[in-house]
């Protein structure tokens, strides 16, 4: 009953932080067997949901860990930001956005996800994923640029 009340959303964080579907599986697996061996650690202090989602992201660092060569953690200073034009945004679909941010290579997509959809901060990222937190936020600006030129290409075609 619990897996199939939230195995629907927490594949979808899975599937964030994975390469394929294949590894979504892995990972969503894996952090079940983890919900279940410490549910009896859940305080019930804020949502069970939560809890489960925390273990979920937790299970797809550790994922990722194991193959960190492959992680694309490097350092970037001094790079300035320019905004996005809202008109590329506005005719954006939630699928066209979700698939780009997908594309990006493994550590952008990482940093991505942790800071911008579930809320932790540079220290906190530099802390789970044990790189420098000037590593964390220059991975967060790479992925920025990324999505943007993304995007700037895609206003092109809705011009």
């Amino acid at each position: 009953m619990l897996y199939d009340r939230f195995s629907g959303k927490m594949f979808a964080i899975c599937v964030r932080y994975a390469r394929n579907k294949a590894e979504a599986e892995d990972i969503m697996q894996d952090g079940f067997i983890k919900v279940f061996r410490k549910m009896h650690t859940f305080k019930h202090k804020g949502s069970f949901e939560g809890w489960i989602r925390k273990i979920m992201v937790h299970s797809a660092l550790k994922f990722l860990k194991k193959g960190s060569n492959k992680n694309e953690f490097n350092t970037l200073e001094d790079v300035k930001e320019r905004p996005v034009q809202s008109k590329a945004i506005s005719n954006i679909t939630e699928k066209e956005l979700l698939e780009l941010i997908d594309e990006l290579p493994l550590g952008y997509k990482t940093v991505f996800n942790l800071y911008v959809i579930e809320g932790y901060k540079h220290n906190e990222i530099a802390d789970l994923l044990g790189i420098g937190e000037s590593t964390s936020r220059s991975q967060l600006l790479k992925a920025r640029k990324y999505l943007q030129s993304a995007l700037k290409k895609m206003q092109l075609l809705f011009v």
